[in-house]
């Protein structure tokens, strides 16, 4: 019981954590400085941008893959590792790992007005918050199997 009750205190599973270079990062971006009013500054001179500040966010996929043991978390990162008895684990109809991915998961509201002022989530400002947390219910589903399996069968 103390395992799913502290399941935010429980030691992190070791999945292993693959971040690819994103796109927009691997080549460096140039645009020609610009003074107030659209003026140019400098003519002729050309000024790195911080890639960064133009780039955009790593697009949520939120997958898991199960027969090779992965969860594609977004373009960039994917955690590898997951061990087959993690998905065993299951509330009601699908597995603990399943059930974060899915409420994690960008959805757009069909009420417009809702859609347009109140539809303020973005994956990627939970994106580490979402990895630690699949680590520690991986941790949680792992135990829960090896406990369920040590009990006596009627």
């Amino acid at each position: 019981m103390a395992l799913h009750i502290d399941y935010e205190t429980v030691a992190p599973f070791g999945l292993m954590r693959k971040d690819a270079l994103p796109k927009a990062s691997v080549a460096a971006t140039w645009q020609r400085p610009t003074a107030l009013f659209g003026d140019t500054v400098g003519r002729g001179q050309l000024a790195q941008t911080d890639v960064s500040a133009n780039a955009k966010p790593p697009k949520p996929r939120l997958k898991a893959d199960k027969l090779v043991g992965q969860i594609e978390v977004d373009d960039v990162t994917t955690l590898l590792g997951v061990p087959a008895i993690a998905w065993d684990y299951k509330l009601g109809n699908r597995s603990a790992l399943e059930w974060v991915l899915d409420q994690y998961k960008e959805k757009k509201p069909t009420d417009p007005t809702i859609a347009e002022k109140f539809n303020t989530y973005r994956f990627a400002d939970y994106k580490e918050h979402v990895i630690d947390l699949l680590q520690r219910v991986c941790r949680v589903s792992v135990e829960t199997m090896r406990i369920v399996g040590e009990m006596p069968g009627d």
